[in-house]
Order: structure tokens, then C-alpha cells, then sequence
């Protein structure tokens, strides 16, 4: 792709997100979620590339699924991902009562619990459900603020609009660009903060393989050397919807560092803890893992790095 049809596509990229958190959050909201459904299944009939490679991650995580239950779980999928999508766009304008009320968090005690310990959490989440709306209710409800990283997106503007969105919601957020992160959120936490972190897909192509679901795919390391580093707890949280408007979310027992081995077999351990977490949320509600592109290493380019 020629640099200007790159930098055209960049903002119109850009312009139909400042479209969508201007507009959408305008809509009766029986109007917003009938046309993002709409919207779901056409994407899931035209079987692009994002379509096709959801149905391969889920022919992972459902192996015995035949191609009619992998077209459901797929349709399904592209439900869930466009009700995040209208849940996003709309989430600035909740109150702090209707974001309470939108989620039910099971075993809250081990974050709150961590917390006023005085000794820092890091909580790793999946693309399960909406982790936006999980990050308001611990800003809102618990009144916790913590701090976050995010991906560099193409054209700036864009990852200027997402930051915007996420620190209005009350979370510090940080560019995913590698040691500078790290060290400001080590800080956090040994300062007894919150770090909360998506970490089912490495972004670095270093990170740590782990068996997922019977394959080998890579997670990212900070978490569980944050984890070391610092002395916080490490907490996996898993997120669904249910058919209601009621997001449910469990918060798993606490990951422990190993007493012994290197760090990098203590990370690997950790890591691959967090993996299995991850994958009992997955199982349980597949259909709400918005995993749009490649993960297990048999299915990236040569490279090592997904498309």
C-alpha cells in the first residue's frame, strides 16, 4: 500500500471512530444496539479476513465444533465484538450508577482484599467482554484509579482518540513502547497501586510461549515480572456476556511467583498459569473472545509476527 492511500486510509480510520463517540452515544439506546447487530452479521456474511481468522482461533478453543457450530460461535463472536464497540462509544456518557449496575463482578474481595494490603495488584485480562467497562467499575465503583498500556495505533490521531477515551474514564494510561512503561508501572505498584494489563496476545514477538489450548502461543512477560519485581499480587480476570445486559466478570485466584528457579522459569510458570486462567473464561463463554487476529505460533508468518 502507497504511503498517501495508507495516510487516506489512516483518517478515515480515524474519522469514523470520532464519528462513532460522537454519534452513537446520541442514539436511543434500543436504536444503537439493533444497529450494531445489524452491523455484526453483515461483517460476519461478507467472511473477511477478521471473520475467517476468528472461526480458525475458535476451531482452537472448540475442537470438536463442527463448520455449522464454528459459523454460530463466529456470528455469535462478531455480536459480542460489536456490542463492546457500541458499549465503548457509549460508556463516556454512563453514570457512575448505570456502569455499577452493568457489570456483576464475582470474588471482588481478592482485588479489594490485595489493594488494602498496601501492596500493589496487577490484574491480566483476556479480549474477553468489555475490559473498558471493567476498567470504569473499578474507577467508579471501587473509586481505584490505575494505570494501563496501550497499543501504538496508525494514524496518531486515532491512538489520541483512544487514549482521551480511556483517561476520561479514569485510568492513566501509558504507550506500549517497552522498558519506559515498565518502570512507570513498577513504580505504581510499589507504591500500592493498580496496574490492570490485556495479556493473551504478546505484542513484542519476545514474549512467553505457554500451551493454550493444546498448541503453543505467546503472552506477553510483564505481568509475572512485574509481579516479582514488586511484590504485587497477580490477579486473572475473566469477562462474558450472558444475554443480558449485565456483564458478568471473575476475578481468579492470585497467581504465586515460585519459591525457586531463574526468572525465567519463574515467569514461564506464571505465565502459563495465567494462560490457563484465560482459557477456562474462553471456554466457558468462547463466543466473547474478540481474538481477530493470529495467536498460536503455528499460524504466524515466518517472521513471527501476525499480519
Amino acid at each position: 500500500m502507497s504511503r498517501t492511500r495508507s495516510d487516506l486510509k489512516g483518517r478515515l480510520t480515524d474519522g469514523l471512530y470520532g464519528l462513532g463517540w460522537g454519534a452513537v452515544k446520541k442514539l436511543p439506546e434500543p436504536v444503537a444496539a439493533a444497529l450494531f447487530r445489524n452491523l455484526a452479521d453483515q461483517v460476519w456474511r461478507r467472511r473477511g479476513k477478521s471473520v475467517l481468522r476468528l472461526e480458525s482461533n475458535l476451531a482452537r478453543v472448540v475442537p470438536d465444533a463442527d463448520a455449522a457450530r464454528l459459523a454460530e460461535l463466529s456470528q455469535a463472536g462478531m455480536r459480542s465484538y460489536m456490542r463492546y464497540w457500541m458499549e465503548s462509544f457509549r460508556l463516556p456518557t454512563w453514570s457512575p450508577e448505570r456502569i455499577k449496575a452493568s457489570i456483576d463482578v464475582r470474588d471482588a474481595h481478592r482485588l479489594t482484599e490485595g489493594l488494602d494490603a498496601g501492596r500493589g495488584v496487577v490484574l491480566a485480562l483476556p479480549h474477553l467482554g468489555n475490559w473498558d467497562l471493567a476498567g470504569a467499575w473499578v474507577t467508579t465503583d471501587l473509586k481505584v484509579p490505575f494505570t494501563t498500556v496501550a497499543e501504538r495505533l496508525e494514524p496518531e490521531t486515532l491512538y489520541d482518540r483512544f487514549v482521551a477515551y480511556r483517561q476520561g474514564l479514569g485510568m492513566e494510561v501509558l504507550p506500549h513502547s517497552g522498558g519506559a512503561a515498565f518502570g512507570t508501572l513498577a513504580r505504581r505498584l510499589r507504591a500500592g497501586g493498580l496496574v490492570c494489563l490485556v495479556a493473551d496476545r504478546d505484542l513484542s514477538a519476545s514474549g512467553v510461549e505457554v500451551d493454550f489450548f493444546g498448541a503453543t502461543a505467546r503472552m506477553p512477560a510483564g505481568p509475572a515480572l512485574l509481579a516479582q519485581q514488586t511484590g504485587a499480587l497477580l490477579l486473572p480476570v475473566t469477562l462474558w456476556y450472558d444475554g443480558t445486559p449485565v456483564m458478568g466478570a471473575r476475578v481468579h485466584p492470585p497467581v504465586p511467583v515460585p519459591e525457586t528457579g531463574t526468572r525465567a522459569e519463574k515467569t514461564s510458570y506464571m505465565t502459563q498459569a495465567l494462560a490457563d486462567a484465560f482459557a477456562d473464561g474462553i471456554a466457558e463463554h468462547p463466543e466473547d473472545w474478540h481474538m481477530l487476529q493470529r495467536l498460536w505460533l503455528a499460524d504466524l508468518d515466518p517472521q513471527g509476527e501476525a499480519p
